[in-house]
């Protein structure tokens, strides 16, 4: 990896497990601490390593780095109020005066898992809001930035930041601290958990906060928080598996997906050879672990679709499958998304025109999908009305790829 874009991966994959280990130690009421510990930890390396080099072991200097702030800031905690604070007790928030062996700041691979999922569960409390449950996992666990969270709820920055702020004062209010719930709560919390997995797992499949078509690093990640769910025999749930064979499949066609240019390669177009054969069984493995229980989840009906797209012959029987599965994911869960996917399976199953009367029903007119897709179903039916949608996606498209394949496009007709 080039030296310019380490440190943003190894932010990406490393400061969120040196907060939650961090909340683990200080507690909730002390999270702000614990964010600018890991953020000072990584402004020292962008400061140290362009002058003497990047270290052999980069993670490894990051934690020590990071324990060594942590301890700093325990000692000085523990002088002020023994020392300073008039009439300390020495108890207040759990630190007390710290020993050798208190001052020990655990980032062993153990103890960031243990963390990072009881952290999960911690947020997912039912004494915040969903929305700001999903919004805190996402910062916390996830090192979302105020603009990703905002883009991922369709909001904006300064909203987001309010509803953070009143989530951390009220789990600080509630004294909730980092453990694994019993089991009739993790029944209740794990779908703002997976909810959560899901939105980091689109924000890197298409990223709308950062002008790229695909972020392996999120993709991977949520599929990480995944699998210790899996691992975790309380939350190894089908759901859960159904999840991650979702995942799975998409992950199976990342090569095929984006081109030589960066640009993204339409589901039609792609090289089926560059599917990742090894991620394809892996969806399955998930996805049959996943058929049993009372629940049909979302999670199984998307994953059903996603496995029928990593069927690499074009025949009727696939594509009314994946439309059948449609009809009954929308019948589950409906979603805006989810009815302008089946419109397209529509078209491939039973032809242009039944998707045009369909996806004109619709009417998802602040979504520049919504005007590509009536541009492909009217390409070769009516040119002028092709060029009439494409034209409004390209005004509506974000990514300055979008914009790149919505004009070719338009000088094709």
């Amino acid at each position: 990896m080039e030296r310019g874009a380490l440190i943003p991966h190894l932010f990406r994959t490393e400061y969120s497990k040196i907060i939650v280990v961090l909340c683990k130690r200080f507690g909730f009421d002390q999270m702000e601490i614990a964010e600018d510990i890991a953020s000072d930890t990584f402004l020292a390396a962008a400061q140290t390593w362009p002058l003497h080099g990047i270290p052999p072991h980069p993670v490894a200097w990051l934690y020590h780095v990071a324990k060594n702030k942590a301890r700093n800031w325990l000692q000085r905690e523990a002088v002020f109020r023994h020392k300073v604070s008039p009439g300390a007790s020495g108890t207040s928030g759990g630190l007390g005066f710290p020993g050798p062996d208190e001052q020990d700041i655990d980032l062993s691979p153990k103890n960031i898992e243990d963390s990072q999922l009881q952290m999960m569960f911690a947020i997912c409390t039912p004494v915040i809001s969903a929305e700001a449950q999903i919004g805190l996992s996402l910062r916390i666990l996830c090192g979302f930035g105020i603009e990703e969270i905002a883009d991922a709820f369709l909001s904006n920055k300064e909203t987001i930041n309010k509803r953070l702020f009143r989530a951390k004062e009220k789990l600080r209010e509630e004294k909730i601290s980092l453990r694994m719930p019993g089991v009739r709560e993790i029944d209740e919390r794990l779908p703002t958990v997976l909810i959560t997995i899901y939105l980091l797992f689109s924000e890197g499949y298409y990223s709308l906060s950062q002008d790229t078509t695909l972020r392996k690093d999120l993709c991977f990640e949520a599929m990480r928080l995944c699998r210790m769910l899996i691992e975790n025999p309380p939350t190894n749930k089908p759901e859960v598996n159904a999840l991650l064979s979702l995942m799975c499949f998409h992950a199976s066609r990342f090569e095929a997906r984006v081109g030589q240019q960066g640009e993204m390669v339409l589901y039609d177009d792609q090289d089926t050879a560059l599917w990742d054969e090894e991620l394809i069984s892996q969806g399955g493995y998930y996805l049959s672990r996943s058929a049993h229980g009372p629940f049909l989840s979302r999670y199984h009906l998307e994953a059903s679709i996603a496995y029928w797209h990593c069927i690499k012959e074009d025949t009727a029987e696939k594509w009314e499958n994946i439309l059948q599965l449609y009809n009954r994911l929308l019948q589950v869960e409906y979603s805006p998304i989810a009815a302008l996917n089946r419109t397209f399976a529509l078209a491939k199953a039973n032809g242009k025109e039944a998707a045009i009367a369909e996806a004109e029903k619709l009417l998802l007119t602040d979504n520049h999908f919504y005007y590509t897709l009536l541009g492909e179903l009217y390409t070769g039916i009516d040119n002028k009305k092709a060029i009439a949608h494409f034209l409004l996606a390209l005004y509506l498209a974000k990514t300055t790829t979008d914009k790149r394949i919505i004009q070719q496009k338009i000088d094709r007709l």
